[in-house]
């Protein structure tokens, strides 16, 4: 398991898309494709990213690193393809000291990007755009100001670090959050994501100040910190937490409180790692843990798993209960391998799908809410891959596409097809969330900041009607 940050300090760095700079220039010669964990930069070289292959790109930081956040779901449209966006959410800091920590409520404004080609002009075309894409960058340069995002952020103080944070779907101001000092807490926040809904765009609001809030309760019947927590999507305030003394409590909503059952759900054998609730069984969620297994258990027939898989042969460091083809788990190890299970083929071999692209712990996994068959997927080799599980080899596009292409790119030959978008720049990546209501987007969160990114190659195929 993979779960500290390395050296948290408060960043003060400028809003940049990569840390490893921009190239506006074409390149002359057919570029390379560099893959981590297998080349390595000669002396005086320098990675640079083609900011084409991003519709956006942007980091931004709330102070301390954050080892976990979330999305907060707001009410601004349920699918939203267009610029600008807008983009709400929660963080918890991991500060040097106990006593400095706080939860962020933050709002990013004025997010402006574009839709780019898939398949880049030919190299005779570049030569002769060469001048017209020079002044249009010169005319991008001179609007950069107008076009960067507003970053609005409210701090609500926090006793220790936050292992892991979340917003209820239903209610989205309650949010729960562990904390490394062994707590449970759930906070309502609707105070500060009214201010930052009703503030203005250019004006910053919260500032530096810190603000005390007292939580609604403050769960300590756990024996030892921990790192899952879920919220049910069908029951709305049903929550879980386990900790890393292989227990998991249940969270029954009453009136303005909660019912904590002071008897654990035991059956690992070692800490639980994460959680997720069925999407869509009222009574039913997963569990993962150290011991290499995923339990499915069910609050309806006691306190032990109904059902106990191995997943994998190291840590089960997490887990993503596919939301749209409700049958698929996927699942991330300490040994950088993940993998796919399909419930309904549990009372055999549930394994359908088994990567070992990552050659570190998998830190985040999380199926994407717009098309059932594509994943995301952040290591510790600080990569965050995007995969269509859909996918196959095919001679015959591939031949087309290079056609296209006209060499223009050196591709490697073994890279898995079902491998869309490799992301790169963040340092010991942490934990990654799609947007479920501005499809292609996903947002991540590292040692050194957060990260919020479009790949351009993303190609969502939404519902009639945009439902």
């Amino acid at each position: 398991m993979v779960r500290s940050l390395k050296n948290p300090k408060k960043s003060k760095r400028k809003n940049k898309g990569s840390k490893k700079g921009e190239s506006s220039s074409v390149p002359l010669a057919p570029a390379k494709v560099w893959q981590p964990g297998v080349d390595k930069l000669e002396e005086g070289e320098e990675l640079q990213f083609d900011p084409s292959v991003y519709n956006y790109l942007r980091a931004f930081n709330v102070g301390w690193p954050c080892l976990s956040f979330d999305i907060v779901h707001d009410s601004l449209g349920l699918v939203r393809t267009e610029f600008p966006h807008t983009v709400y959410g929660i963080a918890g800091t991991q500060a040097e000291q106990a006593s400095w920590n706080y939860i962020g409520i933050f709002k990013l404004s004025n997010i402006v990007g574009k839709k780019r080609e898939l398949v880049p002009a030919s190299s005779a075309d570049n030569d002769t755009d060469m001048d017209s894409e020079s002044s249009s960058d010169e005319d991008e340069d001179e609007s950069d100001k107008s076009m960067q995002p507003v970053l609005e952020l409210h701090k609500v103080a926090h006793q220790g670090g936050i292992n892991r944070i979340r917003s209820m779907t239903q209610k989205p101001h309650i949010c729960a959050t562990w904390a490394d000092t062994g707590h449970v807490q759930v906070w309502d926040f609707s105070s500060f994501l009214n201010a930052l809904a009703e503030s203005e765009r250019d004006t910053s609001s919260g500032g530096n100040s810190l603000h005390r809030l007292s939580p609604i309760i403050k769960f300590g019947g756990h024996k030892d910190e921990g790192y899952a927590i879920d919220w049910s999507s069908v029951v709305p305030g049903r929550l879980v937490s386990g900790d890393c003394n292989n227990c998991i409590h249940l969270w029954e909503p009453s009136s303005e409180t909660w019912n904590v059952d002071m008897s654990p759900f035991v059956g690992h054998a070692a800490s639980v790692e994460d959680l997720q609730w069925s999407p869509t069984e009222a009574d039913v969620f997963a569990s993962c843990s150290v011991d290499g297994t995923i339990a499915i258990w069910d609050t309806r027939i006691g306190k032990s798993p109904a059902v106990s898989l191995k997943a994998h042969n190291t840590d089960v460091n997490v887990i993503s209960w596919n939301r749209l083809a409700s049958c698929m788990i996927a699942s991330g190890s300490d040994d950088g391998a993940f993998s796919i299970h399909d419930l309904r083929l549990i009372k055999g071999d549930s394994l359908v799908a088994h990567f070992e692209y990552h050659k570190h712990p998998i830190t985040s996994i999380e199926w994407s809410p717009h098309e059932a068959s594509t994943l995301a997927v952040s290591s510790a080799d600080h990569q965050l891959t995007i995969w269509d599980l859909s996918l196959e080899k095919d001679e015959e596009e591939e031949a087309e596409f290079k056609a296209k292409m006209k060499e223009q790119v050196n591709a490697p030959e073994d890279l898995p097809p079902q491998l869309l978008f490799v992301h790169q720049g963040q340092k010991d990546l942490k934990e990654l969330h799609w947007h479920t209501q501005i499809p292609g987007m996903i947002i991540s969160t590292a040692a050194d900041g957060f990260n919020i990114s479009m790949p351009a190659n993303i190609d969502t195929t939404l519902p009639s009607g945009g439902a």
